[in-house]
């Protein structure tokens, strides 16, 4: 079963007063193209976290959060009242020497003075916090990787009827192809039968036409698709990681279809070229999104 790169996982932790959030998005891209935003508590981890998401998701461009919410109610961010007081005495002592009013509001003014109520204490990640953010950040991931499976079922499911389409397709040129032999070989004669004077060598004529129709026979080029389709099949089934190769496999469909559009001269085969093109064309659009 394939997967989609396309993809979207959250998960939140709790630890002590701490909401640990992380989200991970993911969509497509030819290799890992990985940006993180991570809270500056964690930033220590970024090489570990880097390593974990590489390893679980393999291709795509991931973008990665991971921060913190804190229950002010529990916590309060503490008041200084020390440099509280000290911008006091230098606020009126300023005021009294350069003959300026007072504030009215003192503490509207005060409370919004450099670090007044910035938390001096710095935090140090225990290895305990630090189990709980890790487990999230593998939840988010795993969740990630779910929502890959469903994409990439559904995108299964449509390669599996645009196969099914290019291969009814190409039933319908053989009727058109065993008529066309005879219809080759009627015109030309004919359009010899037409010119009187013209004597020509019925042998050498029919060595001719077998070469002429050799050279517009699509045998091996139905024969190649059919080997393509079966292919691309079978590659889905293997599991996710073939997105590339599927990718290579559709550009050789790409090649039998032109080669037998090339040969058809008839306007019926012709139609029908297109339609396979249109249903392959789909093919590789979705395929650039395939893990």
């Amino acid at each position: 079963m394939i997967q989609s790169m396309t993809g979207y996982g959250k998960s939140v932790a709790t630890y002590k007063t701490k909401k640990i959030n992380v989200e991970i998005k993911s969509l497509n891209s030819k290799s890992l193209d990985l940006s993180v935003r991570i809270a500056p508590l964690y930033r220590e981890k970024e090489m570990e976290i880097r390593q974990n998401i590489s390893k679980m998701l393999e291709r795509g461009k991931i973008d990665f959060s991971i921060w913190i919410e804190k229950d002010v109610t529990v916590s309060p961010t503490p008041i200084n009242a020390t440099l509280v007081e000290n911008y006091y005495c230098q606020i009126k002592d300023i005021a009294k020497k350069s003959n300026i009013p007072e504030p009215q509001d003192w503490f509207s003014t005060l409370l919004r003075m450099p670090d007044v109520t910035a938390k001096n204490d710095l935090e140090v990640l225990d290895q305990e916090e630090w189990n709980v953010a890790l487990s999230a950040i593998d939840d988010a991931i795993n969740h990630l990787i779910d929502f890959r499976k469903q994409e990439g079922s559904a995108l299964q499911k449509k390669f599996n009827e645009k196969i099914d389409n290019i291969h009814e397709l190409l039933m319908l040129i053989e009727p058109y192809e065993k008529n066309r032999v005879e219809k080759i070989r009627t015109k030309i004669i004919d359009g010899l039968k037409s010119i009187p004077e013209v004597e020509y060598d019925k042998n050498r004529l029919e060595q001719e036409l077998i070469y002429y129709i050799e050279k517009l026979d699509i045998s091996e080029e139905k024969q190649r698709l059919t080997n393509h389709l079966k292919y691309f099949r079978q590659t889905m089934e293997e599991g996710h990681g073939q997105g590339k190769k599927l990718g290579f496999i559709a550009q050789e469909m790409g090649r039998e279809i032109n080669t037998t559009g090339s040969k058809s001269n008839q306007a019926e085969m012709q139609n029908i070229v297109v339609k396979m093109k249109d249903e392959l064309e789909q093919i590789k659009e979705q395929v650039l999104n395939a893990l």
